[in-house]
């Protein structure tokens, strides 16, 4: 959430994708939610179900102008790439869960690069 302010400065509330159908996804949107509060942000959930009802949410979401969106984890994106396209049409300033998403187009991520973790790993393995 501090990640998307330090971004987008002046929004005021926050879309938030989740996965309503894992246990992970709950406990993710509640530490959302609370953060939000404290911060004095508005979060909007959407439960991703669907590509063209989330466009039509997001779209409707952003044309206010003041919002941002966090994509959790806890997300189910078979799609990324057509995901990536979707948000930069509804022009939202979006952080996603990991760098794949960045390495797609998206605008930044909030977790550890997994990647370049393993890669370490395995150079410490070798030596």
């Amino acid at each position: 959430m501090e990640l998307l302010r330090e971004l987008a400065p002046g929004i005021k509330r926050v879309a938030v994708i989740w996965g309503p159908d894992l246990a992970a996804g709950i406990g993710q949107f509640t530490i959302i939610q609370a953060v939000a509060s404290a911060l004095g942000l508005k979060v909007t959930p959407f439960k991703f179900r669907d590509i063209a009802e989330t466009e039509r949410g997001l779209a409707a979401f952003a044309h206010s102008g003041d919002g941002g969106l966090i994509v959790t984890a806890a997300s189910v994106l078979a799609n990324r790439e057509l995901f990536i396209e979707l948000i930069a049409r509804v022009k939202l300033p979006a952080i996603y869960p990991v760098r794949r998403f960045v390495d797609l187009g998206g605008l930044m991520s909030y977790a550890a690069d997994f990647d370049a973790q393993a890669a370490a790993r395995a150079d410490e393995v070798i030596e």
